[in-house]
C-alpha cells in the first residue's frame, strides 16, 4: 500500500533535505508544502504519485478551503503554527531581508502581507527593521485589521493591504516599501512614461496613482484599494510604492521591476535624446500576452492609439517665469547696492 505524506510530514522532509519516497502519494495540502521545489528535485519517471515528472515552473499561491477559517482561539493557534503558515512566516523574513538589502526600505519601513483564509492574512509587525525578521514576529489578523496571533504588534498600515485584498480576490499577496527611483516619481508627482520596455508592460502593467493620505488609515486604505484593485503596481503620492500579486515572491518582483523601471528611464532620459516608444500595435501584443499569464489590466479594451502615452518625460530643470520672479520680495540691501551701482557707473559715463 502506498505511504501517504501529509503536509506535516512533507515539512519535516523539507527541513531533513529529504524528498518522498518514489511510491507515495501527496494530499493535496502536502502538496502545496512541497511547491515547485519537490518536482523539480525528482528525475523523470522517478516522482511519486501526485507529483508530474518532467519540468515545472514552482508555485508559491498560498490555496485554502473557502469556509474553514479556524474560529476558536485553539484553533487559531493551531493554524497559525501549522507547518505550511511556517514556511510562509519564513518566506516574509526572506522577502523583508531581499528589501532591506537593496535598500527599498530603512529604519522600521515597509511591510509585507499573505492573505491565508477567507478573513485572514499574515502580516508583518510594527516598529522591525525588515532585514532583521523572524518568523516568530509575524502576526495573524482578519482582514478588518484586529490581531488574532502573534506576539508582536501588527503594522498599521495592513489595512492599506486588505483594502486592495477585499476589492481584488486575485490579490492574495502585497508589499509595501520606498524603493528611492520610484519613491521619488511619487514625490514628485511625475507619470511614469509608458511604451518604452517590454517586460514593464507585461510584468508590471498600467502603473497606477493613488492620492496622499495619512498612512495607516482607513482613507489611506479607501484610496489605494480602489487604485489596486485593477492596477498590480501603485505610486502612493509622498509616501511610497504598493504591488500585489499571487503570492508574495510574486508581488516582492514587482517591487523590483518598478524601482529598475522608474531608474532605467530617469538614466535614459538624461541622455539627451528623448525616449523612443514602441509603437501602439505592439503595445497591444504586451497586454495581450499579460492577460495570458492571468493578469489583470485595465488597459484590455483600449484602441492601439491609446495605448502609449505621448509626453516627452526628461529630467526637469526648474526655472522662475518673470511672473514669480517679480512677485519675489525685494531686498532692500540688494537693492541699495543696484541703484549705488547704477549711480556710479551714470556719473562715470557723464564724465567721459
Amino acid at each position: 500500500m502506498a505511504n501517504v505524506i501529509t503536509a506535516s510530514e512533507a515539512e519535516e522532509l523539507l527541513r531533513k533535505g529529504q524528498q518522498p519516497p518514489a511510491d507515495s502519494i501527496l494530499t493535496p495540502s502536502a502538496r502545496d508544502v512541497f511547491g515547485g521545489r519537490a518536482k523539480a528535485a525528482f528525475t523523470p519517471g522517478t516522482a511519486p504519485a501526485g507529483l508530474s515528472t518532467g519540468p515545472v515552473t514552482p508555485d508559491y499561491e498560498y490555496k485554502w478551503s473557502p469556509g474553514a477559517d479556524p474560529k476558536t482561539p485553539a484553533e487559531i493557534a493551531k493554524f497559525f503554527h501549522s507547518p505550511a503558515i511556517e514556511v510562509l512566516k519564513e518566506r516574509m523574513c526572506e522577502i523583508g531581508r531581499r528589501l532591506w538589502v537593496r535598500e527599498y526600505t530603512d529604519g522600521n519601513g515597509g511591510n509585507i502581507t499573505i492573505r491565508v483564509g477567507d478573513n485572514l492574512a499574515l502580516c508583518t509587525p510594527t516598529l522591525i527593521c525588515k532585514g532583521m525578521m523572524k518568523p516568530a514576529d509575524m502576526c495573524l489578523v482578519d482582514l478588518d485589521g484586529k490581531q488574532l496571533a502573534g506576539s508582536r504588534v501588527r503594522t498599521s498600515e495592513a489595512l492599506t493591504h486588505f483594502g486592495i485584498m477585499k476589492r481584488q480576490p486575485a490579490c492574495k499577496s502585497c508589499v509595501h516599501a520606498h524603493p528611492p527611483h520610484a519613491t521619488a516619481f511619487a514625490i514628485a508627482n511625475v507619470d511614469i512614461p509608458s511604451c518604452l520596455i517590454p517586460e514593464a508592460e507585461v510584468f508590471l502593467g498600467k502603473i497606477g496613482v493613488a492620492k496622499y493620505r495619512t498612512p495607516g488609515t482607513p482613507a489611506n486604505a479607501d484610496e489605494v484599494g480602489e487604485v489596486g484593485k485593477i492596477h498590480q503596481a501603485v505610486l502612493m503620492q509622498n509616501h511610497g510604492v504598493i504591488v500585489w500579486g499571487k503570492d508574495v515572491e510574486d508581488a516582492y518582483w514587482k517591487m523590483e521591476n518598478i524601482d529598475s523601471y522608474c531608474r532605467t528611464v530617469w538614466i535614459a532620459a538624461g541622455l539627451g535624446g528623448g525616449l523612443h516608444r514602441f509603437t501602439g500595435g505592439q503595445a497591444k501584443e504586451l497586454v495581450n500576452l499579460r492577460q495570458k499569464l492571468g493578469m489583470p489590466d485595465p488597459r484590455a479594451g483600449l484602441k492601439e492609439c491609446e495605448l502609449c502615452d505621448s509626453a516627452d518625460f526628461r529630467p526637469a530643470t526648474v526655472c522662475a517665469t518673470p511672473a514669480q520672479a517679480s512677485s519675489a520680495p525685494a531686498d532692500p540691501q540688494v537693492e541699495a547696492l543696484v541703484q549705488q551701482i547704477t549711480e556710479q557707473i551714470l556719473k562715470a559715463i557723464g564724465t567721459k
